[in-house]
């Protein structure tokens, strides 16, 4: 069974006449008679009474009409979905961000990519790098926005988005509230509120043993909101990414000797076929991009 046999049943159907039926369907008549015998011949019998003037179902034809007609409706249903999903009136689109990523220097993209493109169905998760690394590779996301110490690797696209630097965060009263900068050397023996999702955690570590720093670590969570709050608090200090502290009184101070900074990516996979949604975000990234 073929669409376009249900399409010229259903039409004969509405009509009762098969020249009307050819000529709302935009076929010859024979050529829409021939597609309903071949479907009886499926369906091993008459759905059509033939009589002049008097064309109506048989019994076969009363049977599977209900059928036929929630069909056509899916195929209609499809068709209008494919539609939108070209015209990107109505396209989903699945985002990771990283989970260390301040909303503040994303909004205003994606502001601007729902003013240009309303019908899109955006929806964001929200995990760890690594993680998203894996769920892009595997597709189950669309597009990733993510920093780490090294670049992506050659599976992916990365279109750089913004840089940051890292700072040391604190409450009023801290040592560090005096200075202009913190250097590393100055974390030794400071009590350390560790955010457990920090990808520069490992290397900050590294280079705290290089050089003999042992912060004290009270504290570790999940939770970047809990360690600023804590921090804010006065129950040590923390190392956060400039533009992912989201507690306006927490205090920062730049870190030096060395400075750390991150680069933020918006990845895809590369080579891999994308809808029209995944260009029209990036694009956006793009002309955006030096204004994050």
């Amino acid at each position: 069974m073929e669409l376009y046999q249900v399409k010229y049943f259903l039409a004969v159907c509405d009509l009762l006449n098969f020249t009307r039926a050819a000529e709302r369907c935009n076929v010859s008549q024979p050529s829409l008679t021939r597609a309903i015998q071949n479907l009886e011949a499926e369906f091993g019998g008459p759905l059509f009474h033939r009589e002049r003037q008097n064309t109506h179902l048989t019994d076969l034809g009363q049977m599977v009409r209900p059928y036929l007609e929630e069909v056509g409706q899916q195929a209609e249903a499809a068709r209008e979905r494919a539609r939108q999903y070209v015209k990107l009136t109505d396209a989903p689109l699945m985002v990771g961000v990283m989970c260390t990523i301040g909303p503040g220097k994303l909004v205003p993209l994606f502001a601007e990519f729902q003013r240009s493109y309303p019908g899109v169905d955006i929806a964001l998760r929200d995990a760890r790098a690594e993680m998203l690394r894996d769920m892009l590779a595997k597709g189950e996301l669309d597009l990733a926005i993510f920093g780490q110490p090294e670049p992506p690797d050659e599976r992916f696209n990365a279109l750089e988005l913004f840089h940051e630097s890292f700072v040391i965060g604190f409450g009023p009263g801290h040592p560090f509230e005096p200075m202009n900068a913190v250097r590393l050397s100055d974390l030794h023996q400071m009590r350390y509120l560790s955010r457990a999702n920090c990808e520069f955690g490992d290397y900050m570590r590294a280079m705290c043993r290089e050089r003999g720093i042992e912060p004290l670590r009270p504290y570790r969570s999940e939770r970047d909101d809990w360690i600023q709050a804590m921090a804010l608090a006065g129950l040590g200090f923390t190392f956060i990414p400039q533009f992912a502290v989201t507690i306006p009184d927490l205090i920062t101070r730049p870190l030096i000797e060395p400075e750390v900074a991150r680069t933020v990516h918006l990845v895809t996979v590369r080579g891999r076929p994308h809808g029209k949604a995944v260009g029209a975000f990036v694009r956006t990234a793009m002309a955006l991009r030096g204004k994050l």
